[in-house]
């Protein structure tokens, strides 16, 4: 069931970057978070991230809009350093709550709450019209670089953030989806270098057959999503994840999860 999950989840998570505003960490993170602790579940969607966008980044690099990653992915490579670092931190750091629920003892961690909350932001920006609709200048890719490098390092979600900053970049469409593969390789380099941390301190419990068969499915939905590309985009699946989202969220910050 664990394989099937993250597996699905992982294939229609690449796919729908292609088209939507949500990241494949956004998407991915989720299931990892039902199997795993969460830091756990960061790291190993970090690295399907990594691996997936590295492989994207090889299908659309000719049309990288290389000023725009200069401008925008080099804040966003040293943002992410600190986010994943304070990550790192939080997971080391005890428990905030501790309670019983139905005989079973639950524990609100920093980590599970600090990425429940921002997972539960996130969703409920997905459900709204008006945060869809913002942009801004392309003065301000400095700006929002630093915001989504820090917020991919810290929760592994920067997909929205570096939508809404790159949108008056003035980039069509192939040149958006390989600029954003650029902007998040760069992401990925500096956050795992962090994260190398987590995975070495839960080395003993970490599911390879698991990581590989997701980054498998995320292969393949990177090769769909390239080929579908030049057509239409995605729209209503919005909401659904983003209710999804919500309700992991609150199972994280609850401590059930």
């Amino acid at each position: 069931m664990t394989y099937l999950v993250v597996c699905a989840v992982a294939f229609a998570a690449s796919v729908l970057t292609f088209f939507s505003g949500f990241g494949l960490g956004t998407l991915l993170l989720p299931a990892f978070a039902l199997f795993f602790a969460v830091e756990q579940a960061v790291a190993l969607t970090a690295v399907v991230h990594f691996l997936n966008g590295s492989f994207k980044l090889v299908l659309v690099w000719r049309h990288v809009a290389w000023p725009v990653v200069v401008r925008f992915g080099v804040p966003a490579f040293m943002a992410a350093f600190v986010g994943a670092w304070l990550l790192v931190r939080l997971a080391e750091a005890a428990p905030l709550v501790t309670y019983t629920v139905f005989g079973r003892s639950v524990a609100v961690a920093p980590a599970k709450l600090t990425v429940g909350v921002l997972l539960l932001f996130f969703a409920c920006a997905e459900l709204s019209p008006a945060f869809r609709k913002i942009s801004f200048p392309a003065r301000y890719l400095a700006l929002g670089g630093l915001l989504s490098g820090f917020f991919g390092g810290l929760a592994g979600m920067q997909g929205a953030l570096r939508s809404a900053f790159l949108f008056k970049a003035g980039l069509q469409k192939e040149a958006y989806v390989a600029t954003s593969a650029a902007i998040a390789f760069l992401i990925d380099v500096s956050r795992l270098a962090v994260y190398s941390r987590i995975i070495a301190a839960h080395h003993a419990t970490f599911d390879y057959a698991l990581l590989g068969s997701a980054v498998a499915a995320a292969l393949a939905g990177s090769l769909l999503g390239n080929r579908l590309l030049p057509k239409a985009t995605l729209g209503g699946v919005q909401v659904v994840v983003a209710l999804l989202l919500f309700g992991i969220g609150i199972g994280l910050i609850a401590g059930w999860l």
